[in-house]
């Protein structure tokens, strides 16, 4: 985006009060059946602030994800986005709300083109109806234009520019994560949950992503909560990290904090070796 290096952008008129994503979570408890996914978690975010979410395979990080943005319904707890109670709400109204994901598994549609893909996210912010958009009025033609906008100044933050047309199964993995990447940003969320992003990345794919996240949290305050394995990233990256196991939260603090904690080192690697 134009609006990243320093240029005027559509972005930038966005007033700070309407970026604001403070999330909070209460005691939040999830079951599957005589399984505990997630045991009495709390945790808060504050308006651009990047934080990560850490733990063993198994540990509940996407089941928090998945009851953070309306996938699943926890028995017990409370989930507050900007004041407002969101527990319970389907996923079609946190988007509305701002909250926008990638997901673990890439869930783009591979027989469209990147633009058509990145296209889809922006019918949260259609204002016409079906008629209108029957007769292509002068109203919707204006809108469309302004939907455009928006994912072109994408497309060029995300360096995206040669693959723009091209279908996206015939992308490479890495290329595709980015796609998924500008997909979430077209819905402009006010939080961006990001589920290991890095995840079947190459190393120069991993630096480029690190560079457009960095971006965004620091030129557009983007909050986001980013879920990964890679430890060296989540260290470098994040302001704060979550770390939970077996559906408990047994940490929480700056990287420094987290990084020679005696339960974290635990939990990862059984033993007194560092992360």
């Amino acid at each position: 985006m134009k609006a990243f290096r320093g240029e005027p952008s559509i972005f930038a008129s966005v007033r700070p009060e309407d970026r604001r994503a403070d999330l909070e979570v209460k005691t939040l408890t999830l079951r599957f059946g005589g399984i505990t996914a997630l045991n009495k978690i709390d945790l808060s975010v504050r308006t651009g602030e990047l934080m990560a979410i850490i733990g063993p395979n198994g540990a509940g990080k996407t089941s928090l994800l998945n009851s953070i943005t309306g996938y699943y319904k926890p028995q017990e707890g409370q989930i507050f986005f900007n004041d407002q109670e969101i527990t319970r709400m389907p996923p079609h109204h946190l988007t509305k709300l701002g909250i926008g994901r990638t997901y673990q598994n890439i869930e783009l549609f591979p027989g469209m083109t990147v633009l058509a893909n990145m296209l889809l996210a922006r019918h949260v912010h259609c204002q016409y109806g079906v008629a209108k958009a029957a007769f292509f009025t002068k109203g919707v033609r204006e809108e469309e234009v302004r939907h455009r906008e928006v994912l072109e100044e994408l497309i060029d933050f995300l360096e995206m520019q040669s693959i723009r047309k091209q279908l996206v199964g015939s992308l490479p993995y890495g290329m595709r994560k980015r796609v998924e990447l500008g997909r979430a940003l077209a819905l402009e969320p006010k939080l961006l949950i990001l589920d290991e992003p890095f995840a079947g990345m190459t190393l120069e794919e991993k630096e480029d992503m690190v560079r457009f996240l960095m971006e965004l949290n620091e030129a557009w305050n983007q909050t986001m909560i980013l879920v990964e394995h890679d430890m060296s990233i989540v260290m470098s990256i994040s302001q704060r990290i979550v770390v939970l196991d077996f559906g408990v939260k047994i940490a929480e603090g700056a990287p420094d904090f987290i990084q020679n904690h005696p339960q974290v080192i635990k939990a990862y690697l059984g033993d007194t070796h560092k992360l």
